[in-house]
């Protein structure tokens, strides 16, 4: 994995994450009985988790904040889980995704193609800050289906924690206006380099 040399503004589209030699945290919200199925095997089960279905995968803690408000919003997202999913798995995942959208130097019929051949989507969306306001820079979101579903829940999870209540915590703080101690608690997300 190559790490940049130095550290500048942040690029429009940059992978940004926390993790170790051997996996990257992804975020992913749900409800208590997929949450609670999932923290109990160490991946996620079907049923009640649908592996038929295109599940999507953040690594920014904050965007994850915002789609699923604090894990407020509903039922459906009130669990926040964070997954430790081997670096080789993500990046298997890059290198077999199209884009949820078609690029400008790729044609409609182009697109379809990739987007039927491809088990993975890519789409960029702007990062958030603390208020989940959008910043200027985009996270990243993978949204695997099929084999690369198959491939998420048999192989590449290694470990799930719920940062549920973590999240409550930065929250409560956000709302008392304690931006700098709702700060500290962030967890560190660091530019992702994949091999080439």
């Amino acid at each position: 994995m190559k790490i940049p040399d130095k550290i500048g503004p942040i690029p429009p589209r940059q992978i940004r994450a926390s993790y170790d030699d051997r996996t990257i945290r992804v975020y992913q919200a749900y409800s208590d009985a997929i949450a609670d199925a999932a923290l109990m095997h160490g991946t996620f089960v079907s049923p009640p988790f649908k592996m038929e279905r295109m599940t999507w995968i953040k690594p920014s803690f904050l965007w994850m904040m915002y789609r699923s408000g604090w894990a407020l919003k509903d039922a459906g997202q009130a669990r926040i889980l964070a997954i430790d999913i081997l670096h080789q798995g993500f990046q298997w995942a890059l290198a077999h995704s199209c884009p949820s959208h078609p690029g400008e130097s790729m044609s409609q019929k182009e697109w379809q193609h990739a987007k039927e051949s491809a088990p993975v989507r890519i789409q960029w969306d702007p990062e958030r800050d603390l208020l989940l306001q959008p910043q200027t820079h985009r996270a990243i979101q993978i949204g695997l289906s099929k084999q690369a579903v198959d491939l998420y829940v048999r192989e590449w999870i290694q470990h799930i924690t719920d940062v549920t209540p973590l999240a409550h915590r930065i929250h409560a703080l956000v709302v008392q206006g304690d931006l700098e101690s709702a700060r500290a608690l962030l967890p560190v997300e660091r530019p992702y380099g994949v091999d080439s």
